[in-house]
């Protein structure tokens, strides 16, 4: 079950969280495995020599030239995993252009390049999965993560635009939509015990995730086993948004 042998996957933003277990989960069900970061070689190469049938990759994806060279660097896949975002906490009014900017690019723009640089092949092929990472604030109205929220929300319209047209191809491309997890990302503000109270109240399951239970959602979405579902979403988030 969840055999991925032969097949090449591509993950967004790699080295560490949720990407970094997605990739090391896809490797170890057989598939040869991109492992993407934007920071530096270095922390591409660390992450990379964790995971079995890795290969180091960094690009920075505000960059649509880079993105080129991405294509480049990794050939074609098989599998699309769109996991990078950034994220800047602000009160609605207080996002700066520049800040606006990335997070557009990156969380959105991107997304959009990437499906139609690598979808060719799958066309050709007959055979592709696409799965983006969403988030729980695509429901939930975080009153610093509004602008956060919005592109993750235009990221899951697309999912839903696009999987008419992609899928007589035998590609599909659904959503993950994670809650909060203990990621790095997260880990300074769940060490707050007073803010992990709150938000352990408003989980129904009662628990910060890990990114190991966002996996099997992923894995599923990127095997044979998932080829009759297209264009939806699974929300791993305990319930949070509800």
């Amino acid at each position: 079950m969840f055999d991925l042998s032969g097949k090449t996957a591509l993950v967004t933003g790699a080295t560490q969280g949720i990407g970094f277990a997605i990739a090391q989960s896809l490797s170890t069900h057989g598939a040869k495995v991109f492992v993407n970061g934007a920071s530096s070689d270095e922390k591409c190469r660390g992450a990379s020599d964790k995971i079995k049938n890795s290969v180091p990759v960094r690009a920075n994806l505000l960059e649509k030239e880079e993105i080129n060279l991405l294509y480049e660097k990794t050939g074609d896949v098989d599998i699309l995993v769109l996991n990078a975002s950034i994220q800047y906490k602000r009160d609605w009014d207080e996002f700066t252009d520049e800040e606006f900017d990335i997070q557009l690019n990156c969380n959105l723009t991107s997304t959009y390049y990437l499906i139609k640089k690598y979808a060719p092949y799958m066309q050709k092929q007959k055979w592709g999965r696409i799965v983006t990472m969403g988030s729980v604030n695509q429901y939930n109205n975080h009153p610093e993560l509004s602008l956060y929220g919005v592109t993750k929300a235009a990221q899951k319209k697309l999912v839903e635009n696009w999987a008419p047209n992609l899928a007589h191809y035998g590609i599909t491309i659904n959503n993950v939509a994670p809650g909060a997890i203990n990621t790095p990302r997260n880990e300074s503000a769940l060490n707050d015990e007073s803010f992990n109270k709150k938000v352990v109240a408003s989980i129904p399951a009662g628990y910060v995730g890990t990114p190991e239970d966002v996996v099997p959602a992923v894995l599923l979405l990127c095997s044979n086993e998932g080829r009759y579902i297209t264009g939806s979403e699974i929300i791993v988030d305990g319930g949070m948004h509800l």
